[in-house]
């Protein structure tokens, strides 16, 4: 019969050739490309990070589809502020209360900004199961498919792919479905990634102040005459946010104030004017 050696150098020597064994395994393993063998792993941090990267970026051509089936080019939102939210429609609960919240807020900014001022897209990234069916029947069981401009939209998998790296968004399988930020893309009248928000709620002014700014900033479109700028722009300045209401209101007391403060400028001018012409008649007399 075979014997073995116990002594210590001997076990030393196989643990050392098992650890060195794991060593060698373990990196390829965990190299392995997406697709061969193994899930893409979502990590928070990383996700973060290619979301902030995509500020700045100007978003290419893209076609997507309605739920009518008909084709819509993603440009043809552009020419005025654009929110973005990416979601699956099998999530039952963070998709859903995000785009609720979310929904809320738009209503505060539309308020505010007026109907017409921006944008919103809500776009399903889990290309196989979302649909445009899906994607209405989603947009109506959290309330926004009477929403005015905002639309729900479906992308075929190599649209998917290209968009999401664009906006920075990144999702991976889980047991539950999908591990992803919740992230709405604020996108200027250009196409230009903005500003991201998180969150299955956020402050208001997260997403209304950076609205507020690309609104002011936007030229008037053709329907706008130079007096509905001009109301626009007063509008505006004279809004601020409370948040003891978490709304908007319209506070005009810096225009009281500038009319108050012209006011007492010009009567001065006057009565110091009225007093120089008295003094100068004088002297003619």
């Amino acid at each position: 019969m075979p014997r073995f050696d116990s002594s210590p150098s001997w076990w030393r020597r196989c643990v050392v050739l098992t650890f060195l064994g794991w060593f060698c395994v373990f990196p390829v393993w965990a190299e392995a490309p997406v697709g061969q063998g193994r899930d893409p792993v979502f990590e928070g941090r990383v996700a973060l990070e290619s979301s902030q990267a995509a500020i700045g970026r100007t978003l290419e051509a893209y076609t997507l589809t309605d739920p009518d089936g008909k084709k819509v080019e993603l440009s043809s939102f552009l020419g005025k502020p654009l929110i973005i939210s990416l979601i699956y429609t099998s999530c039952y609960h963070t998709c859903s209360i995000a785009t609720r919240f979310l929904a809320s807020v738009v209503d505060k900014a539309r308020d505010t900004f007026g109907e017409q001022s921006f944008q919103v897209v809500t776009i399903g990234f889990d290309t196989r199961y979302d649909t445009p069916k899906a994607m209405a029947a989603f947009a109506r069981q959290q309330g926004i498919s009477a929403q005015p401009n905002w639309s729900v939209l479906s992308a075929s998998a190599e649209t998917m792919v290209r968009l999401s790296r664009q906006l920075g968004f990144v999702f991976a399988p889980s047991p539950k479905g999908f591990d992803h930020l919740v992230q709405a893309t604020i996108v200027d009248a250009k196409g230009v990634v903005y500003r991201q928000v998180y969150g299955e709620s956020f402050q208001t002014q997260l997403l209304t102040e950076p609205l507020r700014t690309l609104i002011l900033g936007t030229p008037p479109t053709d329907h706008e005459t130079t007096v509905d700028e001009l109301v626009r722009r007063v509008r505006f300045f004279c809004t601020t946010y409370d948040p003891n209401t978490d709304a908007y209101r319209f506070d005009y007391s810096l225009f009281i104030g500038l009319f108050c403060g012209g006011s007492v400028i010009l009567v001065t001018f006057v009565l110091l004017w009225r007093e120089w012409w008295r003094a100068r008649k004088k002297r003619r007399d």
